[in-house]
């Protein structure tokens, strides 16, 4: 069964205060695909996320999600967002953020209670429903943070470091999650510097470094551990950087 393009990034570049932050940013990821966009510090990583959402505008570019360039409401209603770090409304409850962002989308009232429920379930948040998430630790607010960007059931989904300050038990939530979205059809997009984490749920993966996109390919292609991967491309691309500026 072919896989649809869900996702197509073409010649992106991004200019912040009159300096270049994104090279020539080519992507294509197919439909239910896990995709890992691995970066170390300062990489491009979220500023590539934000040009696809255009939370930013991108300069030089073209861009398709489902299909459109047009990025009107009804291919917003599509898109799941989970930033790196989110503002949220601290005096609402577990419960009541949910049900807030559940007004934004086509979803009958009548079922807006049991999928609040059920969310709160599947990450682990149903005995803080009633709490506020003021009161809610670190890693809490990431969990609300993702059922927040699954509620309209999209059909891809862009997350930023989605297990960050999580322990063990709540990255495996986070991974099993993921892979109950693939297996529905769901692709997801998402940032992170946990390498294990790729190896372990991804499709295939992309590698930025200094704004430019220096490798990308399957998880099953790989010969050596994705870190020995990782780290040689880094260093190789550090090296062809120091011989130009020699």
């Amino acid at each position: 069964m072919k896989k649809e393009t869900i996702l197509k990034i073409t010649n992106l570049d991004k200019f912040l205060d009159k300096k270049q932050v994104l090279f020539d940013v080519n992507l294509e990821i197919k439909e239910g695909e896990v995709f890992g966009f691995l970066w170390p510090n300062w990489a491009g990583k979220t500023t590539t996320m934000k040009c696809i959402l255009r939370l930013i505008n991108p300069d030089n570019w073209h861009i398709e999600i489902l299909g459109n360039v047009e990025f009107g409401n009804d291919i917003k209603s599509q898109i799941g967002f989970m930033p790196e770090n989110t503002y949220l409304y601290k005096y609402l409850t577990g419960y009541e953020f949910l049900e807030f962002n559940a007004s934004f989308f086509d979803i009958p009232k009548e079922e807006i209670s049991y999928k609040i429920e059920e969310l709160l379930n599947r990450v682990g948040l149903k005995w803080s429903w009633n709490k506020l998430l003021a009161k809610y630790s670190k890693w809490m607010l990431q969990r609300i943070g993702l059922a927040q960007a699954i509620i309209n059931n999209p059909k891809i989904v862009f997350l930023d470091e989605p297990m960050s300050w999580l322990d063990p038990l709540g990255r495996k939530m986070v991974k099993d999650l993921i892979l109950e979205l693939k297996k529905n059809w769901t692709t997801v997009f998402f940032n992170t510097h946990i390498l294990s984490d790729v190896e372990s749920i991804c499709d295939r993966f992309a590698i930025i470094h200094k704004w430019n996109i220096i490798a990308e390919d399957a998880v099953k292609n790989l010969k050596i551990p994705l870190e020995e991967y990782f780290i040689s491309k880094i260093e190789e691309n550090s090296e062809e950087e120091f011989i130009e500026e020699k």
